[in-house]
């Protein structure tokens, strides 16, 4: 098989543009210590692992007068189209079809709410950065994430993916420099690690990483197809929602 090969960018690149389609527009480059909360793996022992007795689809939402009741705390996802999100999400709660997954980007469209064994939720988004996904489709797309996002009271953190095998787009950098000017809790995720050489991997991490303006041991690696960086994510996830280890806060 063909490897792809990654040569690492070493000087970030500047302040993106906005992210098309959806209007949101960064003001400055984000640095590590400003007041969002981004979330850090403490180092340690190894995570537990977690373990998913009912996890169930709940609803589809536009508007937040569709959401489900605010009595559980939620987790929301986000990433480019065909950045392996539903993958993910199937991975974590240990379910093959549980998030159907397509292989047309862009068919996602509304907020998906699952509940997991009845006490939290994870928030699936709409995938964002597919040129096919038709205009209007577009411009839906960010009234209806930052309602959520800047209303959601019961919102406790948002992860956002990104591909191993390709640099952060100036959608994802827009979205991630809005996150944060917002103090929205936020960790990054890397997917399809497992599609990359174990050198090619950490290169490439290093590499996303610069593009943030984080450091590398602040992202986790995940491969949905071998479960690398399950447990490890699901450390991060409970401490965002209150349960198990603390982790740590960016610096204000």
């Amino acid at each position: 098989m063909l490897r792809m090969r990654f040569a690492p960018q070493t000087t970030p690149p500047a302040a993106p543009p906005m992210l098309g389609g959806s209007g949101f527009q960064p003001r400055s480059r984000c640095r590590v210590g400003t007041a969002h909360q981004q979330v850090l793996i403490r180092q340690g022992a190894g995570p537990e692992p977690m373990q998913i007795h009912d996890a169930r689809f709940i609803c589809s939402s536009m508007t937040p007068e569709q959401y489900p009741p605010a009595d559980l705390p939620e987790i929301a996802f986000a990433g480019r189209s065909n950045v392996g999100k539903s993958s993910v999400i199937n991975r974590l709660l240990n379910r093959k079809n549980l998030v159907r997954t397509s292989k047309t980007p862009g068919c996602t469209q509304l907020l998906n709410f699952f509940e997991v064994n009845r006490r939290c939720r994870f928030v699936d988004f709409p995938g964002y950065g597919y040129a096919k996904v038709p205009g209007d489709v577009k411009r839906r797309w960010r009234p209806m994430v930052e309602a959520y996002l800047t209303g959601r009271r019961t919102m406790r953190g948002l992860v956002l993916l990104l591909d191993a095998r390709r640099l952060p787009s100036p959608e994802d950098l827009a979205f991630w420099s809005w996150l944060r000017e917002r103090a929205v809790p936020v960790v990054a995720v890397v997917t399809k690690v497992d599609k990359l050489s174990r050198n090619d991997r950490a290169r490439q991490v290093g590499t996303i990483a610069a593009h943030l303006a984080c450091a590398p041991e602040s992202l986790v690696p995940f491969s949905a197809a071998s479960g690398e960086g399950r447990d490890e994510l699901w450390a991060v996830l409970k401490g965002l929602l209150g349960e198990g280890k603390k982790v740590d806060g960016g610096a204000d």
